[in-house]
């Protein structure tokens, strides 16, 4: 990752980060969907934006914790709330 951000720490961070890649708020083109993984050299997990071509647009830093809980809303997506 090229920019060191803020690490990704609760389930609410997570989900305005969802929203801000669904609502183009990120400035990002070309987005064809959102993973989480884990970086090979260290070990510390991320949530990546990927493009059709599965190259990597945009990622930040999450926490065990929200790798382990955030799964569902980032392969779900993140529903509106009422």
């Amino acid at each position: 990752m090229s920019q060191e951000q803020s690490v990704i720490d609760s389930l609410d961070e997570l989900e305005r980060f969802l929203i801000a890649v669904e609502s183009g708020g990120l400035g990002l083109t070309n987005v064809e969907g959102v993973g989480m993984a884990t970086n090979n050299a260290d070990g510390r997990h991320f949530v990546a934006v990927f493009d059709k071509g599965h190259k990597v647009l945009h990622a930040r830093w999450i926490t065990d914790e929200i790798f382990a809980t955030g799964k569902d809303m980032v392969r779900n997506g993140v529903k509106g709330k009422h």
